[in-house]
Protein backbone atom coordinates (compact mmCIF):
# COMPACT_ATOMS: atom_id res chain seq x y z
CA UNK A 1 0.00 0.00 0.00
CA UNK A 2 1.57 3.52 -0.96
CA UNK A 3 0.50 6.50 0.94
CA UNK A 4 -0.58 9.21 -1.45
CA UNK A 5 1.28 12.22 0.14
CA UNK A 6 0.05 15.61 -1.02
CA UNK A 7 2.50 18.94 -1.06
CA UNK A 8 2.05 22.77 0.06
CA UNK A 9 4.11 25.28 -0.25
CA UNK A 10 6.15 24.56 2.92
CA UNK A 11 4.88 21.12 4.19
CA UNK A 12 4.39 17.49 2.57
CA UNK A 13 1.14 15.78 4.17
CA UNK A 14 -1.66 13.22 4.33
CA UNK A 15 -4.36 13.61 7.00
CA UNK A 16 -7.57 11.77 7.05
CA UNK A 17 -10.54 12.40 8.95
CA UNK A 18 -13.49 9.67 9.09
CA UNK A 19 -16.83 12.15 9.56
CA UNK A 20 -19.95 11.15 10.72
CA UNK A 21 -23.25 12.89 10.88
CA UNK A 22 -26.31 11.98 11.87
CA UNK A 23 -30.12 13.08 10.94
CA UNK A 24 -31.75 15.27 13.77
CA UNK A 25 -34.19 12.99 16.05
CA UNK A 26 -32.44 9.96 14.17
CA UNK A 27 -34.93 10.25 11.75
CA UNK A 28 -34.65 7.64 8.97
CA UNK A 29 -35.22 9.49 5.43
CA UNK A 30 -32.37 8.68 3.28
CA UNK A 31 -32.47 6.60 0.35
CA UNK A 32 -30.04 5.62 -1.91
CA UNK A 33 -31.24 8.99 -4.99
CA UNK A 34 -30.58 11.11 -1.38
CA UNK A 35 -27.00 9.42 -1.08
CA UNK A 36 -25.90 9.46 -3.79
CA UNK A 37 -26.82 13.76 -4.20
CA UNK A 38 -24.72 13.99 -0.87
CA UNK A 39 -22.02 12.24 -2.06
CA UNK A 40 -21.50 14.92 -4.91
CA UNK A 41 -22.56 17.91 -2.75
CA UNK A 42 -19.90 16.81 -0.33
CA UNK A 43 -17.57 16.06 -3.34
CA UNK A 44 -17.88 20.28 -4.19
CA UNK A 45 -17.42 21.34 -0.88
CA UNK A 46 -14.29 18.84 -0.16
CA UNK A 47 -13.01 20.68 -3.76
CA UNK A 48 -13.58 24.34 -2.50
CA UNK A 49 -11.85 23.21 0.93
CA UNK A 50 -8.89 21.81 -1.55
CA UNK A 51 -9.75 18.70 0.15
CA UNK A 52 -10.38 15.27 -1.27
CA UNK A 53 -13.79 13.27 -0.18
CA UNK A 54 -11.82 9.95 -0.49
CA UNK A 55 -14.74 7.70 -0.01
CA UNK A 56 -18.61 8.52 1.58
CA UNK A 57 -21.58 5.97 2.13
CA UNK A 58 -24.69 6.11 4.37
CA UNK A 59 -27.31 4.36 6.05
CA UNK A 60 -31.20 5.88 6.25
CA UNK A 61 -30.33 8.02 9.40
CA UNK A 62 -26.35 9.07 9.12
CA UNK A 63 -23.26 9.60 6.51
CA UNK A 64 -19.75 8.39 6.70
CA UNK A 65 -17.02 10.67 5.09
CA UNK A 66 -13.47 9.78 4.67
CA UNK A 67 -12.06 13.33 3.77
CA UNK A 68 -8.23 14.01 3.16
CA UNK A 69 -7.51 18.00 4.07
CA UNK A 70 -4.54 20.37 4.05
CA UNK A 71 -3.07 21.50 7.43
CA UNK A 72 -3.89 24.54 6.90
CA UNK A 73 -7.87 23.27 7.22
CA UNK A 74 -9.62 23.86 10.52
CA UNK A 75 -11.91 20.44 10.87
CA UNK A 76 -14.97 22.82 12.51
CA UNK A 77 -15.09 25.05 9.61
CA UNK A 78 -15.27 22.35 6.84
CA UNK A 79 -18.02 20.45 9.10
CA UNK A 80 -20.03 23.42 9.72
CA UNK A 81 -19.80 24.02 5.65
CA UNK A 82 -20.41 20.52 5.01
CA UNK A 83 -23.15 20.15 6.79
CA UNK A 84 -25.09 23.24 6.52
CA UNK A 85 -24.76 23.37 2.53
CA UNK A 86 -26.15 19.81 2.73
CA UNK A 87 -28.69 20.51 5.09
CA UNK A 88 -29.76 23.37 2.53
CA UNK A 89 -29.12 22.10 -1.07
CA UNK A 90 -31.51 18.63 0.32
CA UNK A 91 -34.07 20.84 1.35
CA UNK A 92 -34.00 22.65 -1.94
CA UNK A 93 -33.95 20.00 -4.40
CA UNK A 94 -36.07 17.36 -2.41
CA UNK A 95 -39.13 19.45 -0.94
CA UNK A 96 -40.35 15.90 0.84
CA UNK A 97 -37.85 16.40 2.96
CA UNK A 98 -39.00 19.23 4.85
CA UNK A 99 -40.88 17.59 7.09
CA UNK A 100 -37.92 15.87 8.46
CA UNK A 101 -36.00 19.20 9.32
CA UNK A 102 -36.31 20.51 12.54
CA UNK A 103 -36.70 24.10 12.88
CA UNK A 104 -34.94 24.62 9.68
CA UNK A 105 -32.28 21.99 10.38
CA UNK A 106 -31.44 18.41 8.89
CA UNK A 107 -28.53 17.15 11.12
CA UNK A 108 -27.98 17.31 14.99
CA UNK A 109 -25.37 19.82 16.20
CA UNK A 110 -22.82 17.45 17.20
CA UNK A 111 -20.94 15.19 15.00
CA UNK A 112 -18.23 12.01 15.21
CA UNK A 113 -14.77 12.88 13.98
CA UNK A 114 -11.63 10.69 14.32
CA UNK A 115 -7.74 11.00 12.51
CA UNK A 116 -6.78 7.94 10.52
CA UNK A 117 -3.48 6.52 8.71
CA UNK A 118 -2.29 4.32 7.06
CA UNK A 119 -0.58 2.62 10.56
CA UNK A 120 -1.70 2.02 14.10
CA UNK A 121 -0.46 4.56 16.57
CA UNK A 122 1.78 1.80 18.03
CA UNK A 123 3.92 1.33 14.99
CA UNK A 124 4.30 5.13 15.22
CA UNK A 125 5.33 4.93 18.94
CA UNK A 126 8.05 2.10 18.10
CA UNK A 127 9.52 4.07 14.94
CA UNK A 128 9.89 7.28 17.00
CA UNK A 129 11.25 5.21 19.99
CA UNK A 130 13.79 3.76 18.06
CA UNK A 131 15.11 6.60 16.21
CA UNK A 132 19.18 6.67 16.28
CA UNK A 133 19.29 9.74 18.94
CA UNK A 134 22.57 11.18 19.96
CA UNK A 135 24.47 9.79 23.41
Amino acid sequence: MSIDFRHGRHCVFNFNIHLVFVTKYRKKIFTKQHLDFLSDVFKKICSDFECRLVEFNGEFDHVHLLVNFPPKIAISKLVNSLKGVSSRVLKTNFPELHQFYWKGKLWTPSYFGVSCGGVTLDVIKHYIENQNSPD
